[in-house]
């Protein structure tokens, strides 16, 4: 199937960058209060995939996301949703934990969207390139070979570099693996932001997303984090039909098991985020 690539055009000012709103309404509505406070336009706000996920509130998520009038690109889960398959796509390893907790919400989620939310996720392209800073960006969700591959900051150069030679870019925002870091190499670099849906696996209840911005007509970004009412999502998977464990993370900040990290990653669960 061809990729469904969009340049952008009219982005000037401000980028702010986000992943993995995982059908948590409550991260989402302050993510727009904060974007709103920092004057950035709807816009230039752009999601990495994964509106829907583990969380309470998929349609509201959706709704809001869509009203904002912000961009996104689509996740592993926005595709199988919209196809109508049968499981997320995240490629966990059958028998898992995340593997069974999948099983939970991805069903309950698939039965709380509506058609708008479907034919909504249809319109959401596979990627968006855009300049900024006299940079090449490339937006993508797990890698541009395979959206749901798991690409984290420990993950070799050697993995990495062939995606900015098949997209010509200089600057790849990715998704996918839960994680804000920044990984450089000569004149290339990788960004993740991070997810707003779930913690960090750091100990906090804090969720993250990065800022991008020229200054004197230079690329600079920098990665943030913020506090929400997490005890409301929390208590909304209190619901007979979503995973116990996930709504623990949303109040402890660790996950409830380190199964998709690699061991660097893994070593650092409650040690806060290595930036």
């Amino acid at each position: 199937m061809d990729k469904k690539i969009e340049h952008l055009t009219d982005l000037k000012g401000k980028v702010l960058l986000f992943g993995g709103v995982y059908s948590n309404l409550q991260a989402l509505d302050s993510l727009i209060e904060i974007a709103e406070k920092e004057n950035i336009a709807p816009k230039n706000c752009i999601s990495t995939g994964d509106i829907v996920g583990y969380c309470a509130q998929p349609e509201e998520a959706v709704q809001t996301f869509k009203n904002w009038g912000a961009r996104g690109i689509a996740g592993n889960v926005e595709m199988q949703l919209r196809e109508g398959e049968e499981g997320c796509g995240c490629d966990f390893r059958q028998g898992s934990r995340c593997d069974g907790f999948s099983k939970l919400w991805y069903p309950y989620a698939q039965s709380q969207l509506s058609q708008d939310s479907l034919d909504f996720m249809e319109t959401l392209p596979d990627h968006y390139t855009f300049d900024f800073g006299e940079k090449k960006i490339f937006v993508l969700h797990g890698s541009y070979f395979q959206t749901s591959e798991f690409i984290f900051k420990s993950t070799s150069w050697k993995k990495k570099a062939p995606n900015f030679t098949a997209t010509n870019s200089d600057v790849i925002i990715g998704g996918h693996c839960g994680l804000p870091f920044y990984h450089k190499r000569d004149d290339k670099l990788w960004i993740n932001a991070g997810v707003i849906g779930m913690p960090a696996n750091d100990g906090t209840p804090n969720v993250w997303y990065v800022i991008i911005d020229e200054q004197n007509g230079e690329f600079h970004f920098k990665h943030h984090s913020y506090s929400y009412n997490h005890q409301k999502t929390s208590k909304l998977m209190h619901n007979d039909l979503l995973p116990l464990e996930y709504a623990r993370t949303l109040v402890t900040g660790l996950w409830d098991n380190c199964e998709i990290l690699p061991p660097v990653e893994s070593g650092l669960q409650g040690f806060g985020i290595q930036l």
